[in-house]
């Protein structure tokens, strides 16, 4: 019990954020919770559904959902780097698409159903090419039907699997820092996208194509970087999600002091709290 304690005093002392892979399939809540298991169950504590305790042993939060569909890059924040997660993801994210030409769909991915077909064979690697210019700098860009913003408290995603109507968000400004294209291999092609917050790679790729007088959707979908954390250098698959492995790649996050903790439990008393297993920074990115 003594080595248990132990463990878990060694979680909850940590204090910072971390990257970790999200592979395709499960949702971004889902792979949160499937790193809290593993961790809580590295301490000894069998806990099989950690968003059902009432006091929560381990808090942990991540920034910039990504889809179920999409893989790659998530970044994790671990008892006081929940509440940073905002500050420390300042910065860009990169995406590499797989994209079809020819098939557009509701969810504008393949998890969807085809609603449209068009043809394709008119555009060439150069008028692809061309495009993309005018999808680069500060945009206007209305997000997918299918996300994870909310009407009346809940994501519109899951309403309209209820089967309720839901209006399109009104298009906002959004930044695209680079863009690129990899590969062109009709029906198929592969894009590049450096982009800030607030950005839908599904909404980009649907956009490009009614451009191209024609309609597309996204087949693969990996986020790359996000913040200061990439692909390659930083996210942690899931045979190192440890106190070890975690503790090493954390970034810290100042402690806040005692007169910035008394300032925030005045402002938790005219706040509802957030849940722990589940934070989010607001930032869907797709």
């Amino acid at each position: 019990m003594a080595v248990q304690n132990s463990t878990l005093s060694k979680l909850q002392s940590l204090n910072g954020i971390f990257a970790i892979y999200k592979k395709q399939g499960p949702t971004s809540a889902d792979v949160l919770n499937t790193l809290k298991k593993a961790l809580l169950r590295e301490a000894g504590i069998a806990n099989p559904n950690p968003r059902k305790r009432k006091k929560q042993l381990l808090k942990i939060g991540h920034g910039g959902t990504l889809d179920s569909n999409a893989s790659g890059v998530l970044v994790v924040g671990i008892g006081e780097g929940t509440k940073m997660l905002t500050t420390m993801l300042a910065g860009s994210k990169k995406y590499r698409a797989v994209g079809e030409l020819g098939k557009a769909t509701d969810t504008l991915d393949v998890t969807g159903n085809v609603v449209e077909e068009k043809s394709y064979d008119h555009i060439t690697k150069e008028a692809f090419e061309e495009q993309l210019k005018q999808f680069t700098g500060e945009i206007m860009q209305v997000p997918p039907l299918y996300s994870a913003l909310k009407k009346d408290g809940q994501r519109m995603s899951v309403l309209l699997k209820q089967g309720q109507e839901v209006e399109a968000k009104p298009a906002r400004s959004v930044t695209v820092y680079s863009l690129s294209l990899q590969d062109f291999s009709p029906p198929c092609f592969t894009i590049d996208v450096e982009c800030g917050g607030g950005f839908y790679v599904r909404s980009l790729v649907d956009d490009l194509a009614k451009a191209l007088s024609s309609c597309a959707h996204i087949k693969e979908l990996t986020r790359t970087k996000q913040g200061q954390f990439t692909l390659e250098e930083h996210a942690l698959k899931e045979d190192r999600w440890t106190w070890t492995d975690i503790s090493q790649a954390l970034q810290p996050c100042p402690k806040p002091s005692g007169q910035q903790k008394n300032a925030k439990k005045a402002k938790s008393k005219h706040m509802p709290t957030s849940s722990e297993s589940e934070g989010d920074n607001g930032d869907q990115n797709d």
